[in-house]
């Protein structure tokens, strides 16, 4: 069979386009055995290639990236490019394709969020009429459609319609796409179409895309099947508009929390916010900040792991399998206490719910070990959870989260740890953080069913005293502290204390860490906010020595020569 690839791509100067598929004949999916593409002309690059049979047993799925000269490489950002094996019958198979850029807005929609929440309510699958002996398959993406909305085609010539707005031809939904096979055997070539809008339940096409009709070239030879990715259509409807509301999570005190706020509060926004038309709920940080159990914990951008969920955010009543009031009966009336006071008791909530974990593990902690769902939790969850739950202990031991104090383990050796792992009182933090799991999941299903998502709040930096830094010291430089340059709102500068990253180091895995970190809170929520993204690319770097932020510099920057500053007319009095 020959396959032969024709892509929409107006390239720079000095790049090249290149094809990488799941079969031998395309390289495996291996980028560095990637297939040069060839330039046509200004709109198009091609390859042709002839594969065995044995090759489609299985769906053929390809991905172009473009090399630039220097050598970086970026990838299309289309991940569902598939040729059927269904289509093994073919001798020949045409594929125009459109190159999906990465900032293409359109892209946004098809997220999960957008997929399976906001947008959910409008999916509307769709019916094409099915074609015997097609010749041409075409695709479009149009993510905004609304209720009852189909994509439609129309166009010159007896098989497309001849343009008569009175029987389009309608596509149907199909992994992002909107698709219809057609026989277009004795149309005259080149044929101009276009993509509209059809509303089923009106039974008319609402409006048609914008731009130029588009053009299709080739033939429809016997035992040849084109493909059309035609990319988005060119739509007006393509704004959405919803809006958010920010808060912290420890102010969302309700009738039945413990003196703060709690995962289950947030059912209760949620609520709110689905009869208000608000679409997002962003909370700050809830990583565990548990380093001196006092008043200075409660700020939420210095936790002690970039992983852990913060104990105080759990409700104990929620924790299947044990009567509470019984059980804690002395403990809920405190907490009831606490819930009554004007204003959150940072150390009384902590101590006395840390109290009531305690005594619900003893309770509930080897029935709980047993069971299917915590095993599969601890597995997925291993590489942070354990190193994380036996750094509490030590923490716990040693009165401080400083760990280049402590008397055993300052250093982190991975085989020592393992030790400690299966001790009752490191086993508790298992058992913490799996019920905290279970209750942020269980608020997020919620929210979803309500058509609301969740956004997180990422901080830039690390404790110094953390797990993180305990476990890897080597991706951080501790004789840096990161921070914010003078201006009019902190004329001396900010200095936050966190130690910068080691960029370089962290590069030689790829990033792992700043992967494996974004992988675990995206169990969590739909979007991110980092805060001070800029540190991804420069950060206000002051010495460790220094106390003020006005002491920094920005890592990395350019130097400025004192030539420079004499070529603006601007001198210096060296004596």
């Amino acid at each position: 069979m020959k396959l032969q690839f024709f892509l929409r791509y107006r390239s720079g100067y000095g790049q090249s386009l290149w094809l990488s598929g799941n079969i031998k004949s395309m390289g495996s999916s291996e980028p560095e055995k990637a297939l040069a593409m060839t330039y046509l002309n200004e709109e198009f690059w091609i390859i042709s290639l002839d594969i065995k049979k044995n090759d489609f047993k299985k769906n053929i799925c390809y991905k172009y990236f473009v090399k630039n000269e220097d050598g970086s490489i970026f990838h299309d950002w289309e991940n569902n490019r598939c040729i059927d094996a269904s289509f093994d019958s073919f001798k020949e198979i045409f594929l125009t394709d459109t190159w999906n850029a990465a900032g293409a807005f359109e892209n946004t929609f098809y997220t999960v969020p957008f997929t399976e929440t906001l947008l959910r309510e409008n999916f509307t699958k769709g019916k094409a009429k099915q074609v015997k002996n097609p010749t041409h398959v075409f695709k479009v993406k149009a993510p905004l459609l609304e209720k009852d909305e189909v994509m439609c085609l129309l166009g010159s010539g007896k098989k497309l319609g001849s343009w008569n707005e009175a029987k389009p031809i309608l596509l149907e939904r199909e992994n992002n796409w909107w698709t219809a096979s057609l026989d277009l055997s004795g149309t005259g070539f080149p044929c101009a179409y276009k993509y509209g809008i059809y509303n089923l339940r009106e039974k008319k096409i609402k409006h048609y895309e914008g731009g130029n009709n588009r053009l299709l070239i080739g033939d429809a030879a016997l035992k040849k099947l084109t493909i059309v990715h035609d990319g988005f259509a060119q739509l007006t409807n393509t704004s959405w508009k919803g809006a958010g509301v920010a808060v912290p999570l420890f102010s969302l005190k309700s009738e039945n929390s413990f003196g703060v706020g709690e995962f289950s509060d947030i059912n209760l926004l949620t609520d709110w916010a689905a009869g208000a038309g608000i679409k997002m709920i962003q909370l700050l940080p809830v990583n565990d900040t548990s380093s001196k159990f006092d008043r200075t914990d409660s700020y939420p951008y210095n936790a002690i792991s970039a992983f852990a969920l913060h104990p105080i955010y759990i409700n104990l009543a929620a924790i299947e399998g044990v009567d509470v009031f019984t059980e804690l009966k002395s403990i809920y009336k405190k907490g009831k206490e606490l819930n009554a006071l004007p204003a959150l008791d940072y150390e009384s909530v902590i101590k006395i719910k840390t109290e009531g974990l305690r005594k619900l593990y003893a309770l509930l902690g080897n029935k709980c070990f047993e069971t299917e769902a915590f095993k599969k939790f601890l597995d997925k969850n291993r590489s942070w959870l354990v190193p994380y739950a036996v750094f509490c202990y030590l923490r716990d031991e040693n009165a401080t989260t400083d760990f280049r104090i402590w008397k055993t383990y300052s250093t982190y050796v991975a085989k020592e740890i393992d030790v400690l792992s299966n001790l009752q009182d490191v086993a508790f933090y298992y058992f913490v953080q799996y019920h905290l799991h279970l209750q942020l999941k269980s608020a997020i299903a919620y929210a979803h069913q309500k058509g609301v998502v969740l956004k997180g709040d990422i901080p830039i930096g690390i404790s110094r005293n953390s797990c993180d830094a305990w476990v890897d010291p080597e991706l951080y430089n501790f004789h840096w502290q990161a921070g914010a340059p003078p201006d009019d709102f902190a004329t001396e500068g900010q200095n936050w204390g966190f130690p910068i990253y080691n960029w370089e180091q962290m590069q030689k895995d790829g990033y792992a860490w700043w992967k494996e970190r974004l992988m675990h809170l995206s169990n969590y929520f739909d979007a991110f906010r980092i805060d001070h993204i800029l540190g991804f690319f420069r950060i206000w770097s002051i010495p460790q020595h220094s106390v003020q932020g006005i002491m920094g510099r920005f890592i990395p920057a350019k130097p400025v020569y004192v030539n420079e500053f004499g070529e603006k007319g601007i001198w210096f009095d060296y004596q």
